[in-house]
């Protein structure tokens, strides 16, 4: 057997939004795999619900394509696609499942997301962001030939609360939401020219962020909108009802939260996700439907003391009685059910391991007890599979082995739960040590004990488990020769209410408290070193790894990535992300700029000894770069080991969705930062290596973002 490298990225394939069929007879799923140290082939495949056959690709691994949905017939799947395009710019594309290649339907200056079919199977709902200047000209209704589209504004003029997110500038532009006709083509075969058509029909015409299309009936659509004095700084989401046909809107209702899930039904119900407004970073998130006719709101899942999850939006099973969701759950995913009238307490039906994505189908008149779950789920033993879960037989059925190859060449190790305590309250972690086949190679002294790698995951109001985007990494570092250990301390979802907002205005200390009480409880084994112990974490998990060294001389050296070391300038320059100042320390820099300084890592740069390697994205929009270059300057002049590595074009997803030579090297930098501090390896610090050296991808490019000053 083989052991898990940093290289193995390469070779792994991940599913995501799983779509059943109407009959609920196949599922097609996404897959994404790395093509190249630059890119990936993402693309749409099809698999049969019952675990017959192989999984077959449906479409072109050309461009980068997403949200595969179903026509209401089952004859048609509606995917975006980059194909073709000389930019990222998605376009809505058509496939017949009957044979032939897809068409596509849109050439939209704003690219095209958030797609649903209408109910009769003649529409297409989507979103697209556009300037003003885009809807003058048309461009968002079909891009001229002739259009060269500007890099970005200059200079750039800002008039907003929120000027960019996602590794981009908004430069003007809004979402917007749209109508096309499923059956337009463009490139000449049946419409020309989709704007002199009217293919294309803009619903929303206004300087506003709408979002979130869900189709009532043919002629209804639903979408948020986002209001208040300054939308930017207001987490109140109106919800619209649009009668097409009239072409009149009306606000049905409005709800608080950052964004909102909607799932509406053709007799007027309009499911949708809630948050208390008050301290929403804190807030759980609840599942309400609203009756549109008599505007009564039905709350159904407060008495769960749990949150909705993202990345699986509540859905409607198929006759429109019961709703379904998903929520975190003492590190796993919860996938629940409740009837929509609130008359039953939601039931838990299943807890896979981590899930990326689930839809439910059946008959028209499919009652909950016989539906079928299509998810895509990881486990500690596999990086992720697409299944089916038959509610009548009550059993669940893997759909796919998509790394069956690779995992019979590779050593993977199984991770120990632990249940420890810290201020008397019950914390969830876990420890991975090395697989014998790693272990008996370099980490283990003569006395078979193993140097310990802690991880602390972002959020703050995040959960991990053995599975998810993290598998890669926690098996790579075992193989590497670290016991690995990660845990769930208080501000973690998945726990309750109360767990969560445990750490309202104190991130550091009393997370701190209970991840050194899980590295008490590992570090009292004797197969770990307790004196080679080692700290890493990314986002809030920078945030904490920083705080940490800023506290302790335990660890022997720490790798702080994309975190947050000043509170002040994280306010000022993060995008909507500012909200968990607000939120999680109920204040703002004007109030209390000496008190957040103490609460910030930079506050205790002076304190730090641990050798510290910071690892950050030049594009990161969400954690600024600002903040670590702060921090990286204050440990050098105090005179600190440390280095600064910075990843252009990357955002703030460097580690799950980076280009792959960057997720890569990443790992492979942690690995050798941790081993040159390490009794347990052979190596020098990195500070003293090659450039190279300990590195797969070999001689960096002449632009490489290690910077040494």
């Amino acid at each position: 057997m083989e052991p898990i490298t940093a290289a193995d990225y390469h070779d792994i394939a991940v599913p995501s939004d799983p779509r059943i069929s109407p009959g609920d007879d196949r599922v097609a799923f996404v897959r994404r795999q790395p093509n190249d140290d630059d890119s990936y082939e993402t693309t749409v495949y099809l698999v049969d619900a019952a675990g017959e056959g192989e999984p077959r690709r449906l479409t072109l691994a050309e461009g980068a394509d997403a949200e595969p949905r179903w026509s209401p017939s089952g004859d048609r799947i509606a995917f975006t696609s980059t194909r073709g395009a000389a930019d990222d710019r998605q376009q809505l594309w058509v496939l017949r499942l009957d044979g032939g290649e897809a068409r596509r339907v849109t050439d939209v200056v704003g690219g095209v997301s958030s797609i649903a079919w209408s109910p009769d199977g003649e529409r297409i709902a989507f979103v697209q962001s556009v300037t003003a200047d885009d809807r003058e000209a048309d461009r968002d209704l079909a891009v001229p030939d002739d259009y060269e589209p500007e890099d970005h504004p200059d200079p750039r003029v800002i008039d907003r609360t929120v000027y960019r997110a996602a590794e981009r500038h908004f430069d003007g532009r809004r979402p917007g939401v749209y109508v096309v006709d499923a059956d337009a083509t463009v490139g000449g075969v049946t419409d020309p020219d989709p704007a002199e058509s009217g293919a294309v029909d803009r619903v929303t015409d206004r300087e506003a962020d709408f979002a979130a299309p869900s189709w009532g009936d043919a002629d209804t659509l639903y979408y948020t909108e986002a209001v208040g004095d300054d939308p930017d700084d207001s987490v109140e989401i109106a919800i619209h009802a649009h009668d097409l046909d009239a072409g009149e809107a009306e606000r049905v209702h409005t709800t608080t939260g950052w964004g909102a899930d909607l799932a509406a039904t053709a007799d007027g119900r309009v499911a949708f996700t809630h948050a208390e407004p008050k301290q929403v970073s804190m807030q759980p998130t609840d599942l309400r439907v609203l009756d549109v006719e008599s505007g009564s709101v039905t709350d159904l899942t407060g008495g769960v003391d749990r949150g909705l999850g993202r990345g699986t939006t509540p859905q409607w099973g198929p006759a429109d009685e019961t709703l379904y969701f998903a929520t975190p759950d003492e590190g796993k995913t919860a996938l629940w059910r409740v009837p929509a009238d609130g008359s039953e307490t939601p039931e838990r039906l299943l807890r896979p391991g981590t899930v990326s994505g689930a839809t439910v189908g059946g008959d028209a008149d499919a009652g909950p007890e016989s539906v079928t779950v299509a998810f895509a789920a990881s486990e500690w033993d596999h990086p992720g599979d697409a299944f089916a879960y038959d509610a009548a037989a009550d059993e669940t059925t893997r759909l796919t082995d998509l790394n069956a190859d690779y995992l019979d060449e590779r050593a993977v190790g199984e991770p120990e739960e632990l249940r420890f305590e810290s201020d008397g309250v019950e914390i969830q972690g876990w420890l991975l040590t090395p697989p014998v086949e790693a272990g008996d190679a370099e980490s283990a002294d003569a006395d078979g004990q193993y140097p310990l790698a802690v991880e602390i995951h972002g959020g703050p109001h995040a959960m991990w488990s053995t599975a998810g985007t993290m598998w890669h990494e926690f098996q790579t570092l075992a193989a590497r020769g670290y016991a690995v250990f990660w845990s769930n301390p208080r501000g973690s979802t998945g726990y309750g209410e109360a767990f969560t907002q445990a750490i309202e205005r104190d991130w550091g200390a009393i997370t701190l408290r209970d991840v050194m009480a899980g590295v008490e409880t590992v570090a009292d084994r004797p197969q770990i070193d307790d004196s080679n112990a080692f700290v890493t974490g990314g986002s809030f998990g920078g945030f904490m790894t920083a705080w940490a060294v800023g506290q302790t001389d335990y660890f022997r050296a720490a790798v702080s990535q994309r975190g947050v070391y000043d509170l002040t300038g994280f306010y000022g320059s993060t995008d909507a992300a500012y909200k968990l100042v607000e939120g999680d320390f109920d204040t703002v820099p004007s109030a209390e700029p000496e008190w957040l300084w103490e609460q910030s890592p930079t506050g205790h740069a002076d304190a730090v000894d641990t050798p510290t390697l910071l690892i950050h994205s030049e594009d990161d929009t969400r954690t600024p770069i600002c903040t670590a270059e702060l921090y990286h300057r204050l440990l050098r002049k105090n005179g600190v080991d440390t280095r600064f590595v910075r990843y252009p074009r990357e955002g703030h997803e460097l580690s799950r969705s980076g280009e792959p030579a960057h997720v890569v090297d990443r790992i492979e930098r942690i690995a050798r930062w941790f081993d040159g501090y390490s009794e347990h390896h052979d190596a020098e610090r990195a500070l003293n290596r090659p450039e190279d050296d300990g590195l797969s991808a070999g001689e960096e490019p002449e632009d490489s973002a290690e910077s040494e000053t």
